[in-house]
């Protein structure tokens, strides 16, 4: 199986797990607050709703993705305020059918794409399956985030590979989602356990900073969805326990992140 199918088919199992997830959900529960500050469960469907509608834009209609992103504001958070704002008016059968049909045209997009086809994307230009990428990890973060809200538990899948891969390719946004300059030494290499015992290596072949662990736990890491001290994950040296601190694999803001459990997750 090639990287472009490995993409899109982890693309397909987290859309289906955020589905799954949403379709249990009715009246009020809509408004539960999510560990997001001042973002309900309502706020998370309609975020990946709109991140999906751009993604598959992106995969159809590259001049007409490109012309949108012109349109925008140069402040990120504004634009993501803004491009949910007319779903979060939505009723909740209607939200649901949208998020529906809205992932299912993109992960269609994508899949009809080779692995190698170069997309349009919000900063730079990117192969088709390391988007699919992207939206796997967002679908994971905001996926967790509802999960969170209602305290309920996943069982990990091998999928989470390309959340991994993503990680390296997003390896040094976390430093400006700080506030701090990007290291001159960005090498990276990930020695993983995945979910059912496969050991993965991901990065940079002889760097001595070396991130090892669970590929489970990393994905929660990079998603700044657990604190550090919480996961099975130990670093080869002080400058990747420094990377570890500051770790994302999304544009923007950082934010805090969450506080110490005190105990190890999975999920």
């Amino acid at each position: 199986m090639n990287a472009a199918h490995r993409s899109v088919d982890a693309l397909s199992v987290e859309v289906r797990a955020f589905t799954d997830l949403i379709d249990d959900v009715a009246g009020a529960d809509w408004d539960t607050p999510t560990p997001a500050p001042g973002w309900s469960v309502r706020h998370q469907v309609a975020h990946l709703v709109s991140v999906f509608t751009i993604a598959g834009k992106a995969a159809r209609d590259p001049e007409g993705f490109r012309a949108m992103l012109a349109s925008l504001s140069s402040d990120f958070e504004q634009n993501v305020a803004h491009a949910m704002a007319p779903l979060l008016e939505l009723s909740n059968d209607e939200l649901i059918r949208r998020w529906k049909a809205t992932s299912a045209a993109t992960v269609d997009a994508l899949a009809a794409l080779p692995d190698d086809q170069i997309v349009p994307w919000l900063v730079n230009d990117l192969p088709s399956a390391v988007l699919c990428m992207a939206g796997t990890t967002e679908a994971f973060a905001h996926g967790q985030d509802v999960r969170d809200a209602f305290d309920r538990r996943r069982e990990p899948s091998p999928h989470v590979r390309s959340i991994c891969e993503f990680a390296y390719h997003t390896r040094t946004f976390g430093y400006p989602g700080q506030g701090r300059e990007i290291p001159e030494d960005t090498s990276l290499r990930f020695e993983l356990t995945g979910p059912t015992g496969e050991s993965w290596e991901i990065g940079d072949a002889g760097t001595a900073n070396v991130v090892r662990g669970s590929a489970w736990d990393l994905a929660l890491l990079v998603t700044r969805r657990r604190h550090p001290a919480d996961l099975d994950l130990q670093a080869g040296n002080d400058h990747v326990r420094d990377w570890m601190s500051v770790a994302q694999a999304y544009r923007g803001s950082g934010g805090p992140g969450r506080q110490p459990l005190g105990q190890k997750v999975r999920s």
